[in-house]
C-alpha cells in the first residue's frame, strides 16, 4: 500500500467512525496488542484479506494516537504472523499524521488450498476464524470442513448407505439411464451394467451411495428425510407476518422423491402459487405475465439440487423454497464451493462439489453441466423486466433471490397502499427504497414518493429542509 493509499484509508475510517469486514482498528499507544490472531486468522481466510491499522483509539471517537514504536511493533506483529498455520506474510507501510506515526498490515487472502489459517497454539478447530462485518469468529466445524473436503476432493455424494441395496433403486429408471448413457459415452458400451453404475457413482462396492439414492432410489427420505425441499408461501415480507385471517403460511409443503421429482414437484408449487397477469401487447393481443420466469426458477432449484451440501455435516438440512409477498428465495445448504465467489458467478469456471450428480442429471434430464445456469437466470430476468437477482453467500448456506418488483410497479394502486400503510411510521430514504426493493433511493423517492407528497398524501417532517439527511415521510 502507498502511503497516500494509506492516509486516505484513515481518512474514510475516522469520516465514518467504524471498522468494516476488512478492516481493522487498534490503538497500539502502549505497546503491541498482544493478540492479533483472531483478526490474523479471519482476514486470511476471507476473499481479498484486510488491514489492521495501528495508532487509531477507536474508544476516542477514532482519534490520531500515534503508535508506542513502529520498529518494534513491526517485529511483534511478525512474531504473532510466524504462529500461524500457514504463516501469515504481513505488508507493513508506515505515514505521520498530526505529528504521529500509524502503521498498517496488510493480510492477504491465504491459498485455498492451505485454508483454513489458524493459530497454532489452539488448534485448527479452536483457532480457526472468519470475519463477519467488524468482528472475528470463531469457524463453525462445518466451515473448517468445507476447506478440508475442497482440499481433499472429498465427494460426499459417493458415501455408501449401508442399509440399502440395490433392490431400493427403481429398476426402469435405471434401465433407462444405462440406455441413454451408452448412447452419449461409446467407451461405456461394453461395460456391463454394474461395472458401469460404479464409474457413475451410482453404486460403491455394490452399495447405492447417497447419488445413486437420490437419482433412482424407490424413496429416497426412507434414508434421509432431510433431503428434501421446504416450499411455504408467506403472508408478508418476512416469516412470521401474518395474514389478514392471522394465517402464518398461505401453502406449506414438504417435497420429497428423486432429484428429478422434486425439481418438477417444486416449479409446480411456484406456478400454482405465484400471481400471473393478463396484459395487452401493442399488436392488440392478450397475453400472460407470470411474476417470476419459471425457467430462471427451474435453473435456482435445479442448481440448489446438484450443488447443495450432502455431507454428514448437512444431511439433516433441507433446501428451502419461500415465497414472500416481494420476492422469492432458494437456499441452500452448503456455501459456495471452491475458489469461486460471488462476483464470478456465470463469469468464471466453477469448481463442482458432486461431479456425478451433476454428470448423471445431464444425462437424465437434459441439463447443462458447463456453467451457464447463472447466465440463464439473470438473462431469464432481465427479459422479465425484474431485477437482478440477489445471491448471497452466508456461513454454509448459499441463498439466490428474484425480486418481483416489475409486478408490484405496475400496479401503482397496490404500491400507493403500501407505501402509505409503511410511512404511517416516518421512514427514511433508505428505509423506503430497501422496504420496497430498489437500489437507488433518490429515484424511488422522485419517482414514486414525490407523486405523493404533491397529492399530499405524504408529509415531510422537516418540510423547511425536503432535502435534509435526516427526512423522514410520514403519511
Amino acid at each position: 500500500m502507498l502511503e497516500l493509499e494509506l492516509i486516505q484509508l484513515i481518512h474514510q475510517v475516522r469520516d465514518e467512525k467504524c471498522e468494516k469486514q476488512n478492516i481493522e482498528i487498534k490503538k497500539a499507544l502502549g505497546g503491541a496488542p498482544t493478540r492479533l490472531y483472531d483478526t490474523l486468522s479471519s482476514f486470511s481466510n476471507q476473499n481479498g484479506g484486510g488491514v489492521i491499522i495501528f495508532g487509531i483509539d477507536e474508544n476516542a471517537d477514532f482519534e490520531i494516537v500515534g503508535v508506542y514504536d513502529a520498529q518494534d511493533l513491526q517485529k511483534k506483529v511478525v512474531e504473532q504472523s510466524l504462529q500461524m498455520e500457514p504463516v501469515v506474510r504481513p505488508l507493513f507501510t508506515i505515514v505521520q499524521m498530526e505529528g504521529k506515526m500509524l502503521v498498517s498490515a496488510e493480510i492477504p487472502e491465504c491459498d485455498i488450498f492451505e485454508k483454513p489459517c489458524f493459530y497454532k497454539g489452539a488448534g485448527r478447530v479452536k483457532g480457526s476464524y472468519i470475519r463477519v462485518g467488524d468482528s472475528d469468529q470463531r469457524m463453525k466445524e462445518y466451515e473448517i470442513y468445507s476447506y478440508e473436503a475442497f482440499r481433499k476432493r472429498t465427494h460426499d455424494e459417493l458415501r455408501n448407505i449401508e442399509r440399502a441395496d440395490r433392490l431400493h433403486l427403481n429398476p426402469d429408471d435405471l434401465v433407462a439411464y444405462l440406455i441413454q448413457l451408452r448412447r452419449e459415452k461409446p467407451n461405456l458400451v461394453n461395460m456391463n451394467d454394474e461395472r458401469i453404475l460404479e464409474t457413475q457413482g451410482i453404486l460403491q462396492k455394490g452399495k447405492p451411495t447417497i447419488a445413486g439414492i437420490l437419482l433412482f432410489g424407490e424413496y429416497p427420505q426412507e434414508f434421509f428425510p432431510q433431503l428434501s425441499i421446504t416450499a411455504m408461501v408467506v403472508s408478508g415480507k418476512a416469516i412470521g407476518e401474518l395474514g389478514e385471517e392471522g394465517e402464518r403460511f398461505i401453502d406449506n409443503k414438504r417435497i420429497e422423491g428423486t432429484i428429478p421429482q422434486m425439481l418438477e414437484e417444486s416449479l409446480g408449487f411456484v406456478r400454482r402459487n405465484m400471481k400471473v397477469k393478463t396484459i395487452v401487447t401493442e399488436e392488440g393481443k392478450r397475453a400472460d405475465k407470470s411474476e417470476y420466469p419459471l425457467r430462471a426458477v427451474r435453473e435456482i432449484l435445479l442448481n440448489a439440487l446438484i450443488h447443495r451440501d450432502y455431507s454428514l455435516h448437512t444431511e439433516r438440512s433441507s433446501i428451502r423454497l419461500v415465497m414472500y409477498q416481494d420476492r422469492l428465495e432458494v437456499e441452500n445448504p452448503g456455501g459456495l464451493y471452491g475458489r469461486i465467489t460471488i462476483d464470478e458467478l456465470g463469469k468464471a469456471a466453477a469448481d463442482t462439489r458432486n461431479p456425478y450428480l451433476a454428470g448423471a442429471l445431464e444425462i437424465m434430464i437434459d441439463t447443462e453441466n458447463r456453467f451457464s445456469g447463472i447466465p440463464t437466470i439473470r438473462r431469464e430476468c432481465e427479459k422479465a423486466g425484474l431485477p437482478e437477482p440477489k445471491f448471497v453467500n452466508q456461513r454454509g448456506t448459499f441463498c439466490v433471490a428474484l425480486s418481483n418488483q416489475s409486478m408490484i410497479i405496475e400496479d401503482g394502486d397496490y404500491l400507493e397502499e403500501d407505501i402509505l400503510t409503511y410511512c404511517k411510521t416516518p421512514r427514511t430514504r433508505n428505509e423506503l427504497a430497501k422496504n420496497f426493493g430498489f437500489d437507488t433511493p433518490s429515484y424511488f423517492v422522485k419517482r414514486y414518493i414525490q407523486p405523493l407528497i404533491d397529492q399530499k398524501k405524504i408529509r415531510l417532517t422537516i418540510p423547511e429542509k425536503p432535502k435534509s439527511k435526516n427526512q423522514k415521510f410520514h403519511s
